[in-house]
This record gives structure tokens, sequence and C-alpha cells, in this order.
């Protein structure tokens, strides 16, 4: 079958992006060929794409790990589905069988699906995909249903599969006007926290109040943790969320209360920050790292979304064609929330 999609031929700059007729598989047993309906961009994608994910990839390549389509055609021995079903492809569809999978640690595993990464991705106007990983789609805006897998399955892994977050904990979180910082400030009002909002230039407050923040603090001034202390009443942060790496990572550690848990879930902005541990351990600090997210919490924030307690903030909605100037609009670091291709 022929459609547009982006195509990589390779790892690069923006300029390996690049839109064109191509063709994808005719659908095996066990799946389906969807009509994208629209797919979501990651910093992640980013990664990928330059090489800097270190995550190998089989090229020609088509990004793209949130997607929202509609089912055009059933391979052999699908049931449970029907063409024209709406649906959200899974950005990790477990294997189901390694000791990952049967031991409740599915994100860990390492056999399973990944559009964008494993195989091509939503960068498309038709993908082929198994039917073990799709979700009914919520009844909104699929530009809204694609913009939630990621950065709120995440969030809501971070918060509550791995801190434990409990209502009337404060929790800072890093990042807070991009995909995932947004998405974490929102579902940690939602389960009662107080948020502390953390950003790269005060442009970005008034939008994270907006999600949910009761404080915003700027990170390019270098006493913030002393201003997390201030906002609550010297104890600290009982949870940070953070995603950003280096000097942000290493004065995170030091706005936690004692015992206070960190969860790690990415470092663009270095992988290799210092890290104190006599402060570490004379407070008992607990950090986690925290990988991608379970069908179930995925499953969790749709619902939420159905349900009106989310909404993705989109900063904008691009043509898929111009898949490289979305990638340059992340890069340039002005995105608030997430962006969003359709074909």
């Amino acid at each position: 079958m022929l459609t547009d999609a982006v195509v990589m031929d390779g790892l690069g700059d923006v300029d390996v992006l690049r839109y064109r007729r191509t063709e994808i598989r005719e659908p095996a047993s066990g799946e389906v060929v969807l009509r994208v309906l629209a797919t979501a961009v990651n910093h992640l994608d980013l990664e990928l794409r330059s090489g800097a994910s270190r995550m190998p990839l089989t090229f020609p390549h088509v990004l793209g790990r949130e997607v929202v389509g509609e089912i055009i055609e059933l391979g052999q021995d699908v049931t449970g589905w029907a063409v024209g079903d709406r649906v959200v492809v899974l950005p990790n569809t477990p294997c189901g069988t390694c000791l990952e999978c049967t031991t409740g640690r599915s994100n860990l595993c390492l056999r399973g699906f990944m559009p964008g990464i494993t195989g091509w991705g939503g960068y498309a106007a038709h993908m082929t995909v198994s039917a073990r990983g799709l979700l009914r789609a919520p009844d909104v805006d699929p530009v809204l249903a694609a913009a939630t897998p990621i950065s709120f399955g995440t969030a809501w892994r971070m918060l509550y599969s791995i801190a434990n977050l409990v209502p009337g904990e404060t929790v800072v979180v890093a990042g807070a006007a991009g995909g995932l910082g947004h998405a974490v400030v929102q579902v940690a009002r939602f389960g009662g926290a107080r948020v502390i909002g953390l950003v790269s230039s005060p442009a970005k407050t008034d939008f994270v109040l907006a999600c949910g923040a009761s404080a915003v603090l700027d990170t390019t001034d270098e006493h913030w943790p002393d201003q997390v202390r201030e906002l609550t009443d010297g104890c600290g942060a009982d949870v940070v969320v953070e995603h950003i790496g280096g000097t942000v990572f290493e004065q995170a550690l030091t706005s936690l209360a004692r015992s206070g848990r960190m969860v790690v879930g990415g470092g663009h902005g270095g992988e290799h920050p210092r890290f104190d541990v006599i402060e570490a351990f004379r407070n008992e600090y607990r950090v986690f790292g925290s990988r991608s997210q379970q069908p179930h919490e995925v499953a969790r924030v749709l619902q939420l979304l159905a349900d009106g307690h989310i909404r993705p903030a989109v900063d904008d909605v691009l043509p898929v064609a111009e898949a490289a100037r979305a990638h340059e609009l992340i890069a340039a670091r002005g995105v608030r929330g997430k962006l969003v291709l359709t074909p």
C-alpha cells in the first residue's frame, strides 16, 4: 500500500526528514492498518533523528511515538476490533512473555514494539501496527488524544507508581512548561498535591500557573532551591520530577526535604551531573529512574482525559510534511506543552 510519510534514510539534522510517497507493509496476522489522524512530537524524536538517543534504528525509518488513528483494514486473526474504530497506539507494546513482563515491569520489556523506534511510527498518513498495541480512543479531539499517552502516562507512572505521591505533598516539576512537565503539573494537582513549577524563562510562568502550579521559579536564578525551601517553611520538596539533567539535577537534589524522592526521566540538558553522595545518605534522599509507562497507566490517563480531569496543552498543530519545522521549534525550547502533526 502506498502512503505519504516523513522518511529518514539515515541519522542527522532536520534535513534527513523527507516527506515522500512510500510503501507500507500489508497487515500480517494480528495486525491492522490505520489511517493516521494525529501524531504528537516528542523530544525523544529529536534524539532518535540525530542519534543522541543511542537507540538503533533500521533505515528507511519513520518516526512518531504517539499516534491516534482509525482502522481501515484488518489482518487475519484480529478480534475485538472493526474497520472504523478509532484507536490510540501504545507507545510501548510489551511482549508479554519475558521476565520483566511476567513480573509486573512491562515498561522495561526489551522485546516489545515501540512505534517510531523498533518499527515505523506515525509521521505518515497510514501505518501498520499490531492489534495488541491498541487502546480504544476516548471521544475527544484526536489531537488531544495523541498528546496524552507518553507525557501524561509517564507523569502518572512517576508520581504514583514510583513516588507514591499522597495528597498534600509538595511536588517540584522541572521543565514545567514542556510536554512532560505540564503533564506532571496537571496529574500532581489531580492527586491533591501542591506544585512548584520550574521554568527557564519568566515568559513561561503564566502558562505553568494556568496548568495548576501554585508557584513558578526561574532556574536561571541559581538560588531557586532556597526559594523552594522558603515556599515550604524550610522543609523542601517531598517529590521532585526531574528530566533535564545537568545543573538542574544537581540543584534539584538540594531542594529535597529529608527523605524526599526524586524521580528522573531524562537528561538532555546534561547526562552526567555531579551527585553528592554525602548529602544523599545523610538526608536519606531517594532517587528513582522512570522509563516510559505501562499500558494500564496509559489507559488511566486516557480516562482522565475523557472525564475532563486533564487537558494536554497543544502549542500548535502542523501538517506532517512540516515535521522538520516541528523539530526545530522544539529544539529552540519555545514550545509550551506539545506539538502535534496531522496528515
